[in-house]
């Protein structure tokens, strides 16, 4: 039996909880601002109650704490026009990948990678994309992921 289970709307608050872990963890002086949770909380429910979605979130529950979540992964799928590689479009995009401080070091964050790569095969993605921090980077490779020399800017509206 796999300790990994897709995420459902009664997890939103750990979700959230770990996805604050992963901001923490890249971006040091966010200082743990958490005051976006709330706002966020009702999408987030309203997200994992679609089993059908372009939405998943995997994750391990804490075994000495029941109600609390150990890791966190979880990505998107999108449409995007196809290409070379990857005809017909989809793409899957991994945003969000922690584990609990305390329960590192177990295979927990592969475990939930492996299941979310398999959601992505089975709905047809020709290629995943992620963007790793050098801890994790290992990681991703060990997965088969590997860099690219695209060119990636953002605009925040």
């Amino acid at each position: 039996m796999s300790l990994v289970r897709r995420a459902l709307p009664d997890d939103a608050g750990e979700v959230l909880r770990l996805r604050q872990v992963m901001i923490d963890s890249v971006r040091p002086g966010s200082a743990h601002a958490t005051g976006w949770h709330a706002e966020s909380l009702p999408g987030l429910r309203a997200r994992l109650a679609e089993p059908d979605g372009d939405f998943a979130a995997f994750v391990v529950d804490r075994p000495e704490r029941p109600g609390e979540l150990a890791a966190l992964v979880a990505g998107t799928l999108e449409y995007r026009i196809g290409k070379a590689g990857n005809p017909g479009g989809r793409v899957g995009y991994v945003f969000s990948v922690a584990t609990d401080p305390e329960a590192r070091r177990r295979g927990y964050a592969r475990a939930c990678m492996v299941e979310l790569l398999e959601w992505f095969r089975e709905r047809g993605a020709g290629q995943v994309d992620l963007t790793a921090s050098a801890d994790a980077e290992p990681l991703y490779a060990s997965l088969g992921f590997a860099r690219t020399g695209d060119p990636f800017l953002r605009l925040v509206l």
